[in-house]
Order: structure tokens, then C-alpha cells, then sequence
């Protein structure tokens, strides 16, 4: 069975279904360790912009409430949220006995939870499926398909009810 199984987790609904899957697989074995990832990126539904607004007249038609200060602050709640996500899964999991600790990086989705999961020597990356198809994918892109592909362990992908 697993003993060290990475859940790739966003802020989205889809989230709570992904962790439920891989805390199930962490059941299944004892001595399980959990790492809960997030990754802190613009692509991210409900990010702030990628980049901070630093000049206006890059962006005429945003008006004035788009500064460097404005989207500090949006950032620095987004981190927090995203702390406070991983916090409340990390006791659920701790609340059945499962050894959890969690991280949240900066990066490109894919690209940052197949590193992670490389370095910790996972054995299964747990990660959600937003159900994107067609162009959509093609022009979004697909961070489960890229983790399917480029991940040195198992993969499970959630999909969506």
C-alpha cells in the first residue's frame, strides 16, 4: 500500500473531494504520512492577477483601484486563505491518526507538485480534476494531465461528481 501519498489541493470546491479520497488511501496502511500541497499560483481560479499591476498606463481602462498596494493585499489574503485551508485538512487528518504536515509554494501547478512529490519521494499524487475538455484544455491547460505525465509515482485523479 501507500506510505507517503501527496495531496495536490486548491481553494475550489473540488478540494474537499480530493482530500476525502486521499485520507481514504491513508486509512488503508499504517504509518502513512500525508503532505497536503497547495500551490500558490495566478491560474488559480479565485487568485488575484499573476503579477503585480505595477504601472497604470499599461492598464488605462483598469482605473485607479489597480496599484501595487491593492494587489499586496489581495496576495497576502490569498496566502492566508490558502493557510488556513491546509491547517483545517491537516486536523481533520491528525483528528484519525495520520501523520500530516502540509506546504504551500509558489509556482506553476503541475511543474511545482511533481517536484515536490520527487523530492518527498511520495509513492501516489492525489489530485483533482476540474473537468476541462477541449479547448478550453487546450488553451488553460490541464494541471492533472500534466502531473499524470510527468509525476514519478501513481497518480489518482478525482474527478468531478
Amino acid at each position: 500500500m501507500y506510505q507517503k501519498i501527496l495531496i495536490a489541493l486548491d481553494m475550489s470546491e473540488m478540494a474537499t473531494l480530493v482530500f476525502k479520497h486521499g485520507l481514504s488511501l491513508a486509512k488503508q496502511a499504517e504509518n502513512t504520512q500525508l503532505l497536503l500541497l497547495h500551490v500558490l499560483s495566478g491560474e488559480e481560479e479565485n487568485s488575484p492577477l499573476p503579477i503585480p499591476p505595477d504601472l497604470k498606463e499599461m492598464y488605462p481602462a483598469a482605473g485607479n483601484d489597480l496599484t501595487l498596494e491593492s494587489w499586496r493585499e489581495q496576495w497576502e489574503a490569498f496566502e492566508k486563505s490558502g493557510i488556513e485551508m491546509l491547517k483545517t485538512y491537516q486536523q481533520k487528518a491528525k483528528d484519525v491518526d495520520i501523520n500530516t504536515e502540509f506546504q504551500q509554494i509558489m509556482g506553476t501547478p503541475g511543474l511545482t507538485i511533481c517536484k515536490v512529490a520527487n523530492e518527498w519521494q511520495a509513492d501516489v499524487i492525489v489530485i483533482g480534476h476540474r473537468g476541462r475538455y477541449g479547448m478550453q484544455e487546450f488553451l488553460l491547460g490541464s494541471v492533472s494531465n500534466y502531473v499524470l505525465h510527468h509525476a514519478h509515482c501513481s497518480v489518482l485523479i478525482v474527478q468531478p461528481k
